[in-house]
């Protein structure tokens, strides 16, 4: 059974620093991109980012580009994001999922708020 699991969410003020993390289980995760998506309350998910399934190539969106980092271990079969200098407007739930691109499997989110 595929399962990803996100944790590390939190609450935290404006220019603070926070690093969630997706276990994932189940499948063959060094064989697959993943994907970093966020849904704020009242808005559809937007895609936040992605990481081919070696590690060495990413892709963010505009809103993450210079504070958000995706990384990951593929010997502990866990994907990483590192977000910088946070902001009110990155208050979101946010999920990891498998694939670039049609994801196929989500987790079930983590809980980022950021407020001072």
């Amino acid at each position: 059974e595929v399962q990803l699991v996100e944790s590390g969410g939190g609450l935290v003020q404006p220019g603070e620093s926070l690093r969630l993390s997706c276990a994932a289980s189940g499948f063959p995760f060094g064989s697959y991109d993943m994907t970093w998506l966020r849904q704020a309350l009242g808005k559809g998910p937007e895609w936040v980012g992605s990481i081919n399934m070696k590690g060495g190539t990413t892709y963010y969106a505009e809103s993450a580009k210079g504070r958000f980092a995706i990384s990951r271990d593929n010997a502990k079969n866990t994907l990483y994001l590192q977000m910088n200098n946070l902001k009110s407007d990155d208050t979101a739930v946010y999920y990891c999922a498998r694939r670039a691109y049609e994801y196929d499997y989500w987790g079930q989110g983590t809980q980022v708020t950021v407020s001072s």
